[in-house]
């Protein structure tokens, strides 16, 4: 689940908005991309509803087939179809005296969405293979990533329906754009990381890793921040991190005429290099720069495999390991 963490004012705007609307018993449309919160959303406009002792149901639309979305919603009777062995209650009634979270909304095929219309607009549906009419009091939120009013256009999507579930409309604010945010949602989740690891101190970022953290687009937002984060944490073997892996999936196998993705390039990026000065410093601090430079450079290589960070330093392993506990708290 994504974090309702941030200072921005894109942040600060949205939440104000949803706030506002929250208490309003009307439709709320979500729309947003993925990794940004729509089901956080949805879960605190329930929470700050007048229906927040009611239950809250949710429903992908994207994960059932045309068939089941209408099953699932409006319930069925026993025998209304083959394997249709009991009564099976929908989700309006689940959700009677709540809300319903309708998720990937666009996904509904048109006969379902007439269906959804008549709900909204009379409160009553009968059951799949039903007679008997069922009065329901539920409000929905819905959200989708796609853009609505063009597949009205197109004649996917009924535009009554989306008169009617847009009372309010909501943009969720891509990670790209909440400048400020970025490090705040890094280090909290650093920190749950670590707590999770077990370690004694949170691992902090240079500054070079959170350049390149609010340097990149992040397409699957704040999720795809938490992953790119816990990977960093507990990779490191010290309390600073400061190599950064955007792409997990760069081979470290491929062609040396490969065409490298930008994303990939920008994985292997680290903040190691030799100080032009090296050779004008005293002999101990300029052994232990040059010492630092090298583990830091060797571990990037080899994705920090410690086994093959040594093969490459033509060090033994516990050599290896007694210079990262030295320099742990210096090392790249």
């Amino acid at each position: 689940m994504n974090e309702a963490i941030g200072q921005s004012e894109e942040f600060l705007l949205f939440w104000e908005r949803l706030s506002k609307v929250a208490p309003i018993n009307r439709p709320v449309l979500l729309i947003g991309e993925r990794g940004t919160g729509k089901e956080l959303a949805a879960l605190r406009l329930h929470h700050l509803s007048k229906r927040w002792q009611g239950p809250l149901v949710a429903l992908n639309c994207s994960a059932l087939t045309p068939s089941l979305i209408d099953a699932e919603l409006f319930g069925h009777e026993r025998g209304a179809f083959t394997g249709a062995a009991a009564r099976h209650i929908g989700k309006f009634e689940t959700a009677d005296n709540g809300t319903l979270f309708l998720d990937e909304i666009g996904n509904i095929p048109m006969e379902v969405q007439e269906k959804i219309l008549r709900v909204v607009e009379y409160e009553t549906f009968e059951r799949v293979g039903g007679s008997k009419r069922v009065e329901v009091d539920v409000r929905i939120i819905a959200a989708t990533n796609a853009d609505l009013p063009l597949m009205v256009a197109e004649g996917r999507f009924k535009a009554d329906l989306l008169d009617r579930l847009s009372f309010e409309v909501l943009f969720l604010p891509p990670l790209r754009v909440r400048k400020g945010d970025i490090r705040l949602l890094a280090e909290h989740f650093s920190r749950q990381m670590a707590i999770e690891l077990g370690l004694d101190e949170m691992p902090h970022f240079s500054d070079h890793a959170i350049s390149a953290l609010n340097q990149y687009t992040w397409p699957g937002n704040v999720r795809e921040l938490k992953n790119v984060v816990e990977r960093a944490v507990y990779r490191t073997n010290g309390l600073r991190i400061n190599t950064i892996e955007l792409e997990p999936f760069c081979s470290p196998y491929q062609y040396p005429d490969t065409t490298v993705s930008a994303n990939c390039a920008a994985s292997v990026k680290t903040e190691t290099s030799i100080p032009n000065d090296l050779f004008i410093m005293p002999f101990k601090a300029a052994v232990e720069t040059l010492e630092i430079t090298l583990l830091s450079k060797a571990l990037a290589s080899c994705k920090h495999n410690q086994k093959k960070t040594a093969r490459q330093l033509e060090l033994t392993y516990d050599q290896l390991r007694g210079l990262l506990r030295k320099y742990q708290d210096k090392i790249k």
